[in-house]
C-alpha cells in the first residue's frame, strides 16, 4: 500500500519532484561556490540574498495571478477543488434514505456489482462504467449516491455538472482529465472508486454539429465519452460514474446514455403512498407533534409530493405552530403548511360582503361538482381566503396515484372547472371576472381531448402533431370541426353541472353559509355535512 501511494504520488507530481531535487542541487552548488569565494564578496551575497529571494517570490506571485486572471477568467487554469471523500466517512447509508424503495433496491444491487467486483471478472464479467439517475427534482438522487458510496466502501468524488464548463475552449475537458486521474488513482489503490456528477445535463446535453466549430461544452462532453470509455485503466481498479438528472432522457447525447459508459438507468420517482407516509413519520418524529395526526392520512393528502416537499411541509407546520405560541404541531398547521407551500402566503384582501358571497358560491360551486362528479379525486379543503392572487380555492388530490387518465376523469375536471361560473349565475344571474383561470383550465382539458387523446366522436389521432414544423398539414375545415368539437364538449359539460347544481341547489346554500361563517373548511367537516344531509360522494374507479 506504502509503495503504491508513493507511486501514484511520483506520477501525480513528476515534474515537481523533479523542480525540487534540481532546487537542492543548484543551492548545493551555490553553497560550494560562496565557500570558495573572498569573504567579502560571499558576506555581501549572503547579505543579500534573502531580499532578492522576497523580491523574486512576490513577482512570481502577481505574474501567475493575472495571468491565470486574463487567460481563464479568475480560475486557477485546470485544477478542480478537493472533492475526494473516503467511502467510510459519508455519514450517509441505506437506512437513512426513506421513501425511495424501488430505487434503493437497484441502488444495493449497484453496491453489491462493487463489492464483488473481483468475482465477476473472474467468469469473465464487466464491472459496470457509469448510472444515470433520472427523476424530478428533490427526490433523492444526491442523497441516494452518497449511500451507495458509503455502502460500497469507496472513495467518493462529488461534483457539479456546472463545474466543467468554461467559456475558454479547453478548459472544461482539462478539468474532466484531471477529475479521473484523480479516480484512476484512487481506484488503484482502493480497487475502486465513484464519480458522482449531479446536473450532468450541463455538460452532457446533445452536441450540435456545425460548420463554423463546436462550442466548449460539445468539446467538455467529448472529453467525458473519451474517458469514460477508459474506465478499467491500464492501473487496475475501476471506476464508477454515477451521473444525476431531472432533465428529460431526450435532451442527453445518445453516446453518453449508451452500453459501455451509462449502463444503467435508475429511475428515481416521487414515493409512493406507503413511502409518503414512512417520510412523515420520519420527519415528524425529528419535531413535537399532537400523537392524533394521522401519518396515512397526510400521505393520502401529498399525492405527488417529492420528499423535499414533504420536509419542507413539516418545516413549514413548525414555523406555523411557533407563530401561533403552540408547543406541538397540530394537523391544521400542517394543513395551513401545505397550502402555503402549493399556493402561497394569505393576502387578507378586504373583499365587500357582495364580492366575499360571489367568492364562497363560486368556491362552493366547485365543491359540490367535485364530490358529486369527479371519479378520482377527494375535496380536502375549501377555503375563501385570499391567497396570492386567488380569492378562494378548492383543494382536491387523487385518491391514489393514477398513471392513465379516462375520458371520466377528463371530463369532470371540466365539469368542476365550470362548476364556479355556473354557480355564480344562478345566485346572481350575472358572472365575474372570477372565472377566468377556470376557463383556461376547462379549454385546456376540452381540447387535450380532441387534439391529442382521441376522445371526440369520429376523431381518431393526435392532432396537434400536423401543426409542427412551422407549416401546417391540416386544412382550415379541420381546424374548424376540431374547435367545433372542443366547444361541444364544454356546452354539455356546461348544461350537465348546471342540472346537477339546480337540482343539488340546498347544498349548494348550506356550503356557501359555512364558508361565509368560518372561511375554511377542511376534509372531515365537508364530509360530516355531507353525511348530515345523508348525500354520497361519487363511485371510486378501481385502481
Amino acid at each position: 500500500m506504502l509503495w503504491k501511494k508513493f507511486r501514484i504520488f511520483y506520477i501525480s507530481y513528476k515534474m515537481w519532484f523533479w523542480i525540487g531535487l534540481g532546487t537542492l542541487i543548484l543551492i548545493g552548488l551555490s553553497v560550494v561556490g560562496l565557500a570558495y569565494m573572498d569573504s567579502y564578496f560571499a558576506q555581501q551575497q549572503v547579505a543579500t540574498l534573502p531580499l532578492e529571494t522576497l523580491k523574486m517570490i512576490i513577482w512570481s506571485i502577481v505574474s501567475a495571478f493575472f495571468f491565470a486572471k486574463i487567460m481563464y477568467s479568475g480560475g486557477l487554469f485546470s485544477g478542480t477543488r478537493n472533492v475526494r471523500v473516503e467511502g467510510k466517512d459519508v455519514k450517509v447509508s441505506f437506512k437513512d434514505v426513506i421513501g425511495l424503495t424501488n430505487a434503493k433496491k437497484e441502488a444495493m444491487e449497484v453496491v453489491s456489482l462493487i463489492r464483488d467486483r473481483t468475482k465477476i471478472k473472474q467468469i469473465g464479467g464487466k464491472v459496470i462504467h457509469g448510472i444515470l439517475m433520472m427523476g424530478p427534482p428533490g427526490c433523492g438522487k444526491t442523497y441516494l449516491a452518497k449511500a451507495i458510496a458509503h455502502e460500497a466502501g469507496v472513495p467518493f468524488l462529488s461534483m457539479s455538472g456546472s463545474e466543467f464548463v468554461e467559456v475558454f475552449v479547453g478548459v472544461g475537458a482539462s478539468r474532466v482529465r484531471k477529475t479521473f486521474e484523480i479516480a484512476n488513482n484512487l481506484a488503484y489503490i482502493h480497487g475502486a472508486a465513484i464519480i458522482f456528477i449531479d446536473e450532468i445535463d450541463a455538460i452532457g446535453r446533445a452536441r450540435k454539429f456545425s460548420a463554423f466549430g463546436n462550442q466548449e461544452s460539445d468539446t467538455t462532453l467529448n472529453q467525458l465519452l473519451v474517458a469514460m470509455d477508459g474506465l478499467n485503466n491500464e492501473k487496475g481498479g475501476n471506476v464508477i460514474v454515477i451521473g444525476a438528472t431531472n432533465a428529460a432522457e431526450g435532451t442527453l447525447d445518445p453516446a453518453l446514455i449508451r452500453p459501455g459508459r451509462f449502463d444503467r438507468t435508475l429511475q428515481v420517482s416521487r414515493p409512493h403512498l406507503a413511502d409518503r407516509e414512512e417520510l412523515f413519520r420520519y420527519y415528524l418524529s425529528k419535531i413535537k407533534f399532537d400523537p392524533s395526526i394521522d401519518a396515512g392520512r397526510l400521505a393520502r393528502k401529498a399525492v405527488w409530493k417529492t420528499p423535499a416537499d414533504i420536509e419542507n411541509i413539516v418545516k413549514e407546520s413548525a414555523l406555523i405552530a411557533m407563530r401561533n405560541e403552540r408547543d406541538t404541531i397540530q394537523y391544521k398547521d400542517i394543513s395551513a403548511a401545505i397550502e402555503r407551500v402549493d399556493l402561497g402566503l394569505e393576502t387578507n384582501l378586504e373583499l365587500t360582503p357582495r364580492e366575499r358571497e360571489s367568492v364562497a358560491f363560486h368556491e362552493t360551486g366547485h365543491l359540490v361538482a367535485l364530490y358529486y362528479e369527479h371519479p378520482t379525486d377527494d375535496v380536502f379543503k375549501a377555503s375563501i381566503k385570499t391567497r396570492g392572487g386567488a380569492l378562494g380555492v378548492v383543494y382536491h388530490q387523487p385518491r391514489e396515484e393514477l398513471y392513465l387518465r379516462t375520458r371520466e376523469e377528463l371530463f369532470a375536471n371540466i365539469k368542476v372547472s365550470l362548476a364556479g361560473y355556473i354557480s355564480e349565475k344562478i345566485r346572481y344571474n350575472t358572472t365575474t371576472t372570477g372565472a377566468c383561470s377556470d376557463f383556461s383550465n376547462a379549454m385546456a382539458h376540452a381540447s387535450a381531448m380532441v387534439w391529442e387523446y382521441g376522445m371526440a366522436p369520429g376523431l381518431i389521432g393526435n392532432y396537434t402533431l400536423l401543426l409542427g414544423g412551422g407549416e401546417s398539414r391540416m386544412s382550415e375545415n379541420m381546424k374548424d370541426r376540431l374547435n367545433q368539437e372542443t366547444q361541444k364538449i364544454l356546452e354539455q359539460a356546461a348544461t350537465e353541472v348546471e342540472a346537477l347544481l339546480r337540482k343539488e341547489w340546498d347544498m349548494v346554500q348550506v356550503f356557501a353559509k359555512e364558508l361565509l361563517d368560518k372561511s375554511e373548511l377542511d376534509y372531515d367537516e365537508i364530509e360530516a355535512v355531507f353525511k348530515l344531509h345523508g348525500k354520497e360522494r361519487a363511485a371510486i374507479v378501481p385502481g
